[in-house]
């Protein structure tokens, strides 16, 4: 019996070479985005939990995914990104299933129970899934367009979550979260299917490598990219409120204007990376995210506030793919899994911390004072770039 491979990274194009992987991102993605927003609301004014429970609830997934980047990313490079995607979105899919029995159970604590369990797995399937899919591309279209196939599949990362929340709450309004729980068990059941019919290559087959060398390896890149995503995480956690506490009409607009600079910078180039380097790109990306964040701090006015949302999308757009393009170059083939599970976990991190950081300051100074959290947190990731352009290969 023979078994299918990819066609060599030269005779395959963009389109149809990552095309595929970012449906499949997509679809899998929006198993995380559509229940994100619902989950409170059910946990809350459903089964009675406190906010602190809810927050765990929300929480246990990202804690999982972290946990298990590097296990993601050993098991990527030891038998091949498609096996490791063909087990993540199943087990995206069972997470889903979950939801469906939460739903359906009378007692609090075993519905909860049950939730927990879901969020937990998903968090597992997520890891497997993204560091393959991301793997799978590089693989793909080659070394040499690294932070094309990360600029593309982080669109469609963001793009499920920006869809994912509306859809998933006018889902809950008009069909309970039990209609959430189906939505989120169809759509990365869809992505299984598309993955299934994709091309494989072939697993490195080297040793498993300590967590501690592999960290040694990407950790430059990683902080940089960690420290630029605080930014995001301020946006994210108060930028509403902060525009509520003005007074001012249009945080709405101002999110969206976040999201068009983000995507737009992407969609026109994505290629800069591999092109011109990841640390010429990174360097120019976060003066313009400084400069986002100093806006955000100082403006006394909805459409200044918009300006600065505005820049800090356009400069944190290209930061991924600079950074990971860096992360990459640097460790041996076999191991590219590996460097791209943990190089991910960075994000995962300042996604964690940076919201909850910034709202110790914000506690005492106003929520305004976030962005000036995140303005020094960019300039840090400014002042690292030195020591990714250091890095021996």
């Amino acid at each position: 019996m023979t078994t299918q491979t990819s066609p060599s990274s030269t005779d395959i194009s963009v389109l149809t070479g990552l095309g595929p992987l970012v449906f499949v991102v997509f679809f899998g993605f929006l198993a995380i985005g559509i229940p994100l927003p619902t989950l409170g609301l059910e946990v809350h004014g459903t089964l009675g939990f406190g906010a602190s429970v809810v927050g765990w609830v929300i929480g246990s997934q990202s804690a999982a995914t972290v946990l298990t980047r590097h296990a993601g990313g050993v098991y990527s490079d030891r038998h091949g990104p498609k096996r490791a995607v063909m087990l993540g979105l199943p087990l995206a899919v069972l997470a889903g299933l979950l939801y469906l029995l939460a739903s359906s159970l009378t007692e609090p604590k075993f519905a909860l129970g049950v939730l927990l369990a879901g969020r937990l797995i998903l968090g597992l399937g997520e890891s497997l899934f993204l560091t393959g899919t991301m793997s799978w591309g590089i693989a793909r279209l080659g070394p040499a367009r690294t932070g094309k196939v990360m600029a593309w599949q982080g669109i469609a990362m963001y793009g499920a979550l920006a869809i994912g929340a509306p859809v998933g709450l006018a889902i809950q309004g008009r069909f309970g979260f039990t209609g959430v729980a189906l939505a989120s068990t169809l759509a990365p059941l869809l992505a299984c299917l598309v993955a299934a019919g994709l091309a494989r290559v072939p697993g490195s087959g080297g040793t498993r490598v300590p967590f501690y060398r592999v960290i040694g390896l990407i950790w430059r890149p990683g902080l940089v990219l960690a420290l630029a995503t605080v930014p995001f995480a301020v946006m994210s956690t108060f930028l509403a409120l902060h525009f509520a506490a003005k007074g001012w009409e249009g945080a709405g607009l101002a999110i969206t204007g976040f999201g068009i600079g983000y995507i737009t910078v992407r969609l026109f180039i994505a290629h800069w990376p591999d092109k011109f380097g990841g640390v010429r790109v990174a360097g120019f990306s976060l003066l313009v995210e400084i400069a986002g964040q100093a806006v955000l701090w100082s403006a006394d006015s909805a459409l200044l506030a918009l300006v600065g949302a505005l820049l800090t999308g356009v400069g944190f757009s290209l930061i991924f793919p600079s950074m990971g393009v860096e992360a990459t170059r640097r460790v041996a083939p076999e191991l590219r899994g590996q460097a791209v599970g943990n190089f991910i976990a960075f994000f995962d991190i300042a996604i964690g911390l940076g919201g909850p950081a910034a709202g110790l300051l914000a506690s005492g100074f106003g929520y305004g004072a976030s962005f000036g959290i995140g303005t020094a947190s960019a300039v840090l990731a400014l002042v690292m770039l030195p020591l990714v352009a250091r890095m021996g290969r």
